[in-house]
């Protein structure tokens, strides 16, 4: 049996994906079996979480996700030595009104699954109050418990001394220590981190996470703190319809954002998926019989996806006949134009009126529950459909047929709508699961 465990945090920023991958590979390097999954929406971490440990990662959210389909995802972890849940931002940080199965909250995936949370805790510019934090998250849910604490960014051995004696009081564990490390610092921009894939040296950065992770933190304590864990038995696939049975997918570094758990169920539903990259000019496959432009970061990229011709004359040509589908960043290049950062506008495939502008950034963040209005490739006319929208793109035209009603996590209606004309359809979030 695996024994489970849930790495998080008082605040994102604090070094929760740091520690995980170091665990997840020193681990590895003793000879365990290690599985990760993400807690949250987050579509970057499960790369790194792959690179770390060789297996596959996906997200499991309890906004979005059913009990079912959280149990169908843990459940790849059964024939792991030790499975790590990394979560996202805050520990009970969610949204204000539950969703499918919780607020989205770190700390609903620790008490569904019995896992116990190991906090990573900055206590920079802070001593003994480091411990009244720890206490309170360790007090404040009483369906989670709360293995221990790493500390992160220490100042020296005397502030060490004085957060570890305060944490003993509290009688909280300490695992470790770790002084301050740049070289072991994840370069991001502004949707996060930057991607695993365009990381040619990130199996060297994990290595070295690892090795100074050994070196500071009492691994075995760590592992010894797990709860023993067997997976409950889920008969159901994650709630998702494949939009076609043979998929043409945009992937390269301009669309890159698909949850892994998405492809899983459409392979496993039947359907086959090849993928083209738009950066290097190819149009999808002829032979599908759809398209589906994922989110990523067109708006790096926005002048070659421009001067693509053969990628905008195929897709223009595979939309008249099949449908194409984008989120987001897929979205926006099926769109008439994009202004980048700098203001130049960029022609993109047209096959809808969005336009949209990275020249004065506003960010757009959120859950978002769709009621399909007209149909999209995989859900028909009324389906509900949960997923969660972020970027950075002003709309400055939306004039086509609104796709859905789309509302936020507590029940909003906003003005990302969507849209459809003739066979494009597209949306601003990333598709997530579907309402039973």
């Amino acid at each position: 049996m695996a024994a489970g465990l849930v790495i998080s945090a008082p605040a994102s920023g604090v070094g929760k994906t740091t520690l995980t991958l170091a665990l997840a590979r020193a681990w590895r390097n003793r000879g365990l079996n290690v599985q990760c999954f993400k807690s949250g929406p987050d579509y970057i971490d499960p790369a790194f979480h792959a690179a770390a440990t060789g297996r596959a990662s996906v997200n499991v959210d309890s906004w979005a996700m059913d009990r079912a389909t959280i149990a169908h995802l843990v459940s790849r972890g059964a024939d792991a030595d030790i499975v790590l849940a990394e979560g996202s931002m805050g520990l009970f940080d969610g949204v204000a009104a539950r969703g499918a199965s919780g607020t989205g909250a770190t700390a609903d995936i620790a008490e569904m699954l019995g896992w116990p949370v190991v906090l990573v805790i900055d206590p920079s510019g802070q001593a003994q109050t480091a411990a009244a934090i720890a206490a309170g998250l360790r007090d404040y849910r009483a369906g989670v418990c709360l293995a221990g604490v790493v500390l992160n960014r220490v100042a020296s051995p005397r502030h060490e001394d004085l957060v570890r004696r305060a944490l003993n009081d509290a009688g909280i564990a300490v695992f470790g220590a770790l002084p301050r490390h740049a070289e072991i610092s994840l370069p991001k921009r502004h949707l996060g981190l930057v991607q695993a894939e365009e990381q040619a040296e990130i199996g060297k950065l994990i290595d070295e996470a690892a090795r100074f992770v050994a070196e500071h933190v009492d691994l075995d304590a760590v592992l010894r703190s797990a709860a023993v864990w067997s997976p409950q038995t889920a008969a159901s696939d994650p709630n998702v319809t494949p939009p076609g049975q043979r998929i043409a997918l945009a992937r390269d570094a301009a669309f890159s954002f698909v949850y892994p758990h998405m492809l899983e169920a459409w392979r496993r539903s039947g359907a086959e998926i090849s993928t083209f990259s738009p950066l290097a000019d190819q149009a999808p496959n002829a032979s599908a019989d759809v398209c589906w432009l994922p989110g990523g970061y067109p708006e790096l990229h926005a002048g070659k996806i421009a001067a693509a011709a053969r990628f905008r004359n195929g897709l223009r040509c595979f939309a008249e006949t099949r449908p194409v589908h984008g989120e987001c960043g897929g979205y926006m290049v099926l769109g008439t134009a994009l202004t980048d950062a700098d203001g130049v506008r960029h022609e993109m495939t047209g096959l809808l009126g969005l336009e949209t502008s990275f020249a004065k950034r506003r960010m757009h963040l959120g859950y978002r529950l769709a009621a399909l209005a007209t149909p999209m490739p995989g859900h028909q006319i009324g389906a509900r459909l949960r997923g969660h929208e972020f970027h950075y793109s002003t709309i400055l035209a939306q004039p086509d047929t609104p796709l859905a009603v789309v509302h936020d996590a507590t029940g909003a209606v906003i003005a990302e709508t969507g849209s459809r004309r003739g066979r494009a359809t597209g949306t601003f979030f990333h598709l997530i699961a579907e309402d039973r």
